[in-house]
């Protein structure tokens, strides 16, 4: 098979995919509501994507950094951060203390890394990936890191507390996948704490937000 190489037009088609996601996200969900059709939605079109590419180009995945190595260095490098961040969350969800603490957490941590796994995917593998191949840009690593964390934060505007948060994680994020390019690892630390801020701190029922419409 014929493997097809994308342009850097081609490069600008999936940034510009990737805005309109975000924008679709402050529209479905912020102002309608609708999460669960925009989370299922953009997770259906994506894979849709990934496939549409890998069946023209077999070493697309490999690429991005959906493949086995790299899984744990990346989890290693992360993980300070990651134990940081869990550790400043138990602190506050016992100095609250208000018992938010319930089942439905658990589902949160099985299902959040998915959802994880393609924001991930989107911020870095299409975003980070094609702004450092796109040749007339010509960014540094460094510069990439500060951008892309930045776009990454203000896609979670209003909530400042939660901006705050993304920006420092996505910092720590880009700078392990630009070193062993690895998905997997940032797509599960992503859901788990991503789903442990998101529970304990907002005090955000993701479970019960999924079902919001009906």
């Amino acid at each position: 098979m014929q493997i097809h190489t994308i342009s850097d037009r081609g490069r600008w088609f999936e940034i510009y995919a990737v805005v309109i996601t975000g924008i679709a996200k402050y529209i479905l969900v912020d102002w309608l509501e609708f999460r669960l059709f925009y989370i299922s939605g953009a997770i259906m079109f994506w894979v849709w994507y990934i496939l549409s590419r890998y069946h023209t180009n077999r070493q697309i995945l490999i690429n991005w950094g959906f493949r086995r190595e790299g899984f744990l260095e990346t989890f290693k490098f992360c993980i300070p951060f990651v134990i940081f961040a869990l550790i400043i969350i138990g602190f506050y969800e016992l100095g609250v203390g208000d018992g938010f603490l319930e089942w439905s957490l658990l589902p949160i941590l099985g299902l959040y890394p998915i959802w994880g796994l393609i924001q991930q995917f989107l911020m870095i593998g299409i975003i980070a990936g094609n702004l450092k191949e796109i040749q007339s840009l010509k960014f540094k690593e460094k510069h990439l890191v500060l951008i892309v964390s930045l776009l990454f934060s203000l896609a979670h505007f209003p909530d400042y507390r939660l901006m705050g948060f993304t920006f420092m994680m996505e910092l720590f994020f880009i700078s392990a996948y630009f070193r062993w390019k690895n998905l997997w690892a940032l797509g599960v630390l992503h859901g788990w704490l991503g789903g442990m801020f998101l529970y304990l701190v907002l005090h955000r029922n993701l479970w019960q937000e999924l079902w919001v419409v009906f």
